[in-house]
């Protein structure tokens, strides 16, 4: 279970948000919304401790992440797996070892080990028969399913998705969300996913953070969203839909 408590965070004079709480159940699915530069993928860095806050506490288990000593906070972040917004793949070297970084970094598996691992991984995001080849001749839904196989690799508790369709056509957007559920299914893992993709969010999540000015604005279950009475919120899914519409006219 994570749970952020009071979370401020300001760089300088600029605040971000001030006094965030809200509490992630093991094997739920949240997501957080809101407009661009309102502190999304500033709240995801706070959740394994990439970022430090001005104040508040994040726990995992019941530990805050802020004091943990640097070998402590090394095991918590290798229960995390990170999907980034560009993938992040190494295009020097092969789907294969893309997936196989963490292992070797992390693990004194056997060669034997790491290929069994690996393929099953890959296998999981209907990339079976793709460890040959070059990360640079892979398609945008490819990498970020190449992303999404070395995320999930060390079989973490936690996954973290940095705008996981940003870029993508609706077909491949959808299969990303089809892969985001089947992996949240069968892998037990609670995940946590910055969008601004209205019909990812009602996909995927099964409660909804939304921040807006300045401060968590919004959060419940997802099945709830539509009928707040958060004029923001409203206004935010109403102009969402409408750019998804626009796109696929």
């Amino acid at each position: 279970m994570i749970e952020i408590k009071n979370l401020t965070k300001s760089f300088g004079d600029l605040l971000v948000w001030r006094d965030v709480s809200l509490t992630i159940q093991d094997g739920e699915t949240t997501a957080i919304i809101g407009r661009s530069g309102c502190g999304k993928s500033v709240l995801l860095k706070h959740l394994n401790a990439l970022m430090y806050p001005d104040e508040g506490q994040i726990l995992i288990d019941g530990k805050s992440v802020f004091d943990l000593s640097y070998t402590e906070l090394r095991k918590v972040r290798q229960r995390f797996g990170i999907l980034f917004q560009g993938g992040a793949l190494f295009d020097s070297i092969s789907t294969f070892e893309n997936v196989a970084f963490p292992l070797r970094y992390f693990t004194d598996q056997s060669e034997e080990e790491i290929s069994h691992n690996v393929n099953e991984a890959l296998t999981m995001v209907n990339l079976k028969d793709s460890g040959s080849k070059s990360t640079a001749e892979l398609s945008g839904g490819m990498r970020k399913r190449v992303g999404l196989a070395r995320a999930i690799i060390l079989k973490p508790d936690y996954l973290l998705y940095d705008e996981p369709t940003s870029g993508l056509d609706p077909r491949t957007s959808g299969e990303i969300n089809e892969l985001i559920v089947n992996l949240a299914n069968t892998m037990d893992i609670t995940s946590v996913v910055i969008t601004h993709d209205m019909h990812s969010v009602l996909s995927i999540s099964d409660k909804v953070a939304f921040l807006d000015e300045q401060k968590l604005s919004w959060f419940g279950k997802t099945d709830d969203m539509k009928h707040s009475d958060n004029k923001n919120l409203m206004d935010f899914i109403t102009a969402s839909e409408y750019q998804i519409n626009k796109q696929t006219a």
